[in-house]
């Protein structure tokens, strides 16, 4: 029998027999306190379920989901079934069905360390136990028997027996009974988005009430909840101001009430996601609570991704995708909708900023891979539906949802989403269905659109071509070319904004036109801009409203070299900054040229998201863009601009805050090193920098990476916050100190081993590859191939994607690297597609940085 990688195939052939009426499950969690995990064994919980369901071809054989040490037993229709026979450890088969049967499997599941399934996590600090499920796209079989795929969906009643002093949370309204929770049985869903959360939580309530438009009144209850010791920084009041925003929005646009009755949001330990969009009881990563000064980008993070999963109540768990191929019907929108509503209903009316600057370079970046993929992708397996939660699903999709507002107006777009919730709630749809509704409420054949925008994969290129008059002071023509890439040569029809900017006398860059435009040729020509005054910049897509790699004529870029400071549009500032960087990306801006960009403007830049997001530019631009000969010198240049920029700020502001962690993270020289030391003693200060315990391990990393923080340092620093974070921070310091034997047991703890969490193996791997210590490093590129396909076979997918993507050897950024990636991939077409499509990925990651690497060489010549 075929094992966990269920196909596209068999989950067709099984919705075409099956139909589900309800599950009912009960979990037994006493054992997640007490002694265990110390016989080698993993630590398990009973999991009781029944399922009752239909197939339409009496005498059939199917099977049931499940990932479990152990089936104490299974009974079809009243029989009793051999588990060793009728179980492989995935599947459960299902022989000669009745028209109508219930299957009652009573198994022990696994606590999770990977965060798949049901994770168990104690807290160092009191020693509590904290337990919460996340499930996509297939884990829900980790904690009961099911039909494991999102188009079987059904009602859920939950029952659970936890711990004595234990609130258990799930789906629906739970109350404890007899020393049992019971749950209030759930409107039908898929399994994916069923939820459990137990332990000692600190809990905070509120509410929601809103008037619907019939007169009666929704009320909703609201409830937030961390971990005990993560209480002191848990700032529930600011999480139930969005959250009601955001519910007023949405009900105000969609025209469907919130349908899923309380409205419960948990910041869980060791997280992979940033969030999860269950019914009712909506999972986040804990470092949305912040212990420590962060700027108003993470707050505005924060706020986007409440958003994001409160859109998903309606675009995914209200009307569900058949199939992981239209995965874009339910993250698409939620990563639209976050951004639109932030700044439709919060005070993040600078969102689509963030939105142009951070997740359209994720787009960006995800659709130049050779695994770049329609919007709407072939999704053969579970295995490639873990690997399309890419930037191409969630950011490039956003942006075709903001062109698709632009072509078909957002009334049109809104009233097509309202009849889409109410044409097929609970239910499960296709591409065409939505489609559907958007051509009735447009007016406009959708077809088209489609084929272009989220049936083919790839990103245009738009470039302005600007011809002046004999005397050079009038446009005697300006056109918009539009290019695709050879392997991708679709030409797409953008709706888009061209705005013409001149130097004012006061020295700012300030738009003078604007002509709104739809180009689908190669070459259009924007006939209104025509005798118009020579402009200094062409920005082509002005305003954000199309998804392209934006590129200068000569003109601009040499405007934008002195004068990008001088835009006062933070918008138009963010969207050249962004072509600056697909452009040094593309290896036609050397990397040299982009640092220097942002030494000279990113210090003059209001936006802090912007800011942060230069810094990281910057940072990646040095380690991976830059020529090899020149780095140390780009090094000591960004430390330079790094500390004069934070010595510059006003004190106590966001900004210093920020230019204070790019100065850590770019430290290398004494000097440099010796400030963190004094700031971290407090033998020295910056007026309004407050260095917090946050703080601190920013300024202790860099130290570790060049000797100068060893192991009792770091072991003192634990000491004094002996926490999960401190921990995971501990263990990042601890692996990039630069010791082979340091190296080597890192090495060891994440490959060869298991032992450690899904959180720890994602510090010990971010410690282990520092651009300091490329030699240090460089006998793990041939440890790397061949210890990947053995990972990949026998740890979790999720652990697997870490190892596979955090130790491939990109700071050997030589050819023989890329010739040993090479032979990898030759050796190995037999390999899975999942983990080939990972190296191939990678692989492009390191041929691009040669090439911009060379773009670099050239300039410095």
């Amino acid at each position: 029998m075929p094992g966990e990688n269920l196909s596209r195939d068999e989950a067709r052939e099984r919705a075409a027999l099956l139909s589900v009426d309800g599950y009912e499950v009960f979990l037994d969690l006493r054992s997640a306190v007490g002694d265990g995990d110390g016989d080698g064994e993993p630590r398990t919980f009973r999991s009781v379920t029944t399922v009752r369901f239909r197939c339409n071809e009496p005498g059939a054989s199917s099977f049931a989901d499940l990932l479990a040490p152990r089936v104490t037993s299974v009974s079809l229709n009243g029989r009793d079934l051999d588990p060793g026979e009728v179980f492989d450890g995935s599947r459960i088969a299902l022989e000669d069905l009745a028209a109508e049967n219930e299957l009652v499997v009573d198994a022990q599941c696994a606590y999770s360390r990977t965060g798949e399934g049901l994770h168990r996590f104690v807290d160092p600090e009191d020693g509590e136990v904290y337990l919460y499920t996340q499930y996509e796209p297939a884990d829900a079989r980790r904690v009961f028997a099911n039909f494991e795929q999102p188009d079987l969906k059904a009602p859920y009643r939950f029952e659970v027996r936890a711990p004595e002093g234990w609130t258990v949370w799930g789906n629906g309204a739970g109350e404890l009974v007899d020393g049992v929770w019971r749950f209030a049985e759930t409107k039908p869903i898929s399994t994916y988005i069923t939820c459990v959360v137990a332990g000692p939580y600190h809990y905070v309530t509120d509410s929601y009430s809103r008037t619907l438009e019939d007169g009666t009144k929704l009320e909703i209850p609201l409830g937030a909840m961390c971990r005990r010791t993560l209480a002191p920084y848990f700032d529930a009041d600011d999480i139930f101001l969005v959250t009601k925003q955001g519910l007023d929005f949405f009900h105000e646009h969609f025209d469907y009430p919130y349908p899923f009755g309380k409205y419960d949001q948990a910041f869980v330990p060791e997280y992979n996601l940033g969030a999860m969009e269950n019914p009712g009881m909506v999972t986040f990563r804990e470092e949305y609570v912040f212990r420590g000064k962060v700027t108003q980008a993470s707050y505005e993070a924060r706020a986007n991704v409440i958003l994001h999963e409160m859109a998903h109540m309606w675009f995914g768990d209200l009307v569900t995708m058949e199939w992981w191929d239209d995965l874009w019907l339910k993250e698409s929108f939620a990563d639209f909708m976050g951004t639109f509503a932030s700044v439709g209903a919060t005070r993040f009316k600078d969102a689509w900023i963030t939105f142009a600057n951070r997740r359209k370079a994720w787009a960006y970046r995800a659709d130049q891979l050779p695994s770049t993929h329609p919007i709407t992708a072939d999704i053969r397996d579970l295995q490639d539906a873990k690997l399309n939660f890419d930037g191409i699903t969630y950011a490039k999709g956003a942006s075709v949802l903001k062109q698709l507002v632009a072509y078909v107006g957002q009334d049109a777009f809104l009233e097509g989403a309202r009849r889409y919730f109410k044409r097929h709630a609970y239910g499960n749809t296709r591409l065409g269905d939505l489609l559907s509704v958007l051509g009735e409420t447009s007016g406009r054949d959708m077809s088209a659109w489609a084929r272009s925008w989220l049936q083919t994969a790839g990103v245009n290129a738009l470039t302005p071509q600007v011809l002046l008059d004999t005397t050079g002071g009038r446009v005697a023509e300006l056109a918009v070319v539009q290019e695709a890439p050879e392997s991708y040569p679709e030409l797409r029809p953008h709706r888009i904004v061209v705005g013409l900017y001149r130097r004012t006398p006061e020295g700012t860059l300030e738009r003078y036109a604007r002509a709104e435009t739809d180009v689908h040729e190669p070459r259009t020509v924007v006939a209104e801009l025509a005798g118009l005054q020579a402009p200094e910049l062409v920005l082509v897509n002005d305003e954000d409203l199309t998804y392209c790699k934006t590129r200068f004529d000569a003109t601009s870029l040499e405007t934008l070299r002195t004068d990008l400071g001088g835009l006062t549009d933070p918008l138009a500032r963010a969207l050249c900054w962004s072509a600056l960087w697909n452009m040094t990306r593309d290896g036609l801006l050397p990397a040299r040229e982009f640092i220097a960009l942002v030494l000279r403007f990113a210090g003059g830049e209001s936006d802090i998201g912007v800011v942060q997001m230069l810094h990281a530019w910057a940072n990646s631009a040095l380690t991976h863009y830059a020529a090899p000969a020149w780095r140390e010198t780009g090094g000591e240049l960004l430390a330079e601009g790094a500390l004069r920029e934070l010595r510059s700020a006003a004190p106590g502001s966001e900004h210093q805050l920020a230019w204070a962690r790019f100065f850590a993270a770019v430290a290398s020289s004494e000097p440099d090193l010796r400030l963190l030391r004094d700031l971290l003693d407090g033998t020295t200060e910056v007026e309004g920098l407050e260095v917090d315990q946050e703080l601190r391990w920013v300024f202790l990393e860099p130290l570790a990476a060049h000797g100068a923080a060893d192991e009792s340092v770091l072991a003192a620093e634990l000491a004094r916050d002996d926490t999960a974070s401190g921990k995971r921070h501990q263990v990042r310091c601890l692996a990039a100190r630069p010791q082979a034997a340091v190296k080597a047991q890192a090495w060891a703890q994440v490959v060869e081993s298991d032992a450690l969490s899904n959180a720890l193996v994602e510090a010990t791997i971010a410690g282990f590859a520092q651009p300091s210590q490329r030699e240090l490093t460089a006998p793990y590129a041939q440890l790397y191939f061949a210890a990947i396909e053995r990972v990949w076979r026998e740890r979790s997918i999720q652990i697997g994607m870490d190892v596979v993507r955090g130790l491939f050897p990109a700071l050997q950024d030589r050819p023989e690297t890329l010739e040993a990636t090479d032979a990898w991939l030759a050796a190995h077409e037999d390999a899975a597609p999942a983990l080939r499509r990972l190296v191939l990925e990678a692989r492009d990651d390191l041929a691009r940085a040669l090439r911009a690497q060379a773009c670099d060489a050239a300039a410095g010549r």
